[in-house]
């Protein structure tokens, strides 16, 4: 049987209000994180600001030291929504299915209000990179039905963990 494991996970609040004392999503992420086995690499709260949330972003992926970037918040549809487009600024290449995943997973769970999010997902760099909803129900059911078993070596028929290591196989010399 194969063993786990553990990520180094970092996790972003994307919010013009909160302070890290206020930020039950990021925590809920923290602790979700720390119960599956896995690391908080870093955990940072920073403002609706494209650019900024691009150079976080980016700077966390160059970190040989993070496997995975959460970010909660900035997914809706208002004008200071910016996340979707920072994380897409990032991404080498973006894995269109966990949007449709967490669509299904969150029309369980709140009906057809799911088509208000824009959770997305995608890679760069050899780093997994999510943006999650800004409430905590999102976020603990993102964790709970796609990311907590995709972030373990061992779910079957095949997970993230498994090709981790060739996520920047392009970027590597011949």
């Amino acid at each position: 049987m194969k063993e786990f494991i553990p990520l180094r996970i970092a996790v972003l609040t994307v919010s013009d209000t909160r302070s890290l004392e206020e930020d039950r999503s990021g925590q809920i992420l923290t602790d979700l994180v720390a119960q599956a086995g896995h690391l908080l690499a870093a955990r940072d709260i920073l403002p609706d600001d494209r650019d900024a949330i691009v150079a976080r972003l980016r700077g966390w992926c160059a970190d040989p030291q993070v496997d995975v970037v959460l970010s909660t918040g900035g997914t809706g549809l208002t004008g200071r929504d910016v996340t979707v487009e920072a994380h897409r600024d990032v991404y080498e290449k973006e894995i269109e299915a966990f949007a449709t995943v967490f669509t299904l997973v969150s029309v369980r769970k709140i009906g057809t209000s799911a088509v208000q999010s824009r959770a997305t997902g995608g890679v760069a760099q050899g780093t997994y990179l999510f943006a999650l909803p800004g409430s905590p129900g999102a976020c603990r059911d993102a964790w709970e039905e796609i990311l907590r078993p995709q972030f373990d070596y061992r779910h079957q028929p095949c997970n993230f963990v498994e090709i981790l290591p060739r996520l920047d196989e392009h970027l590597r010399r011949k």
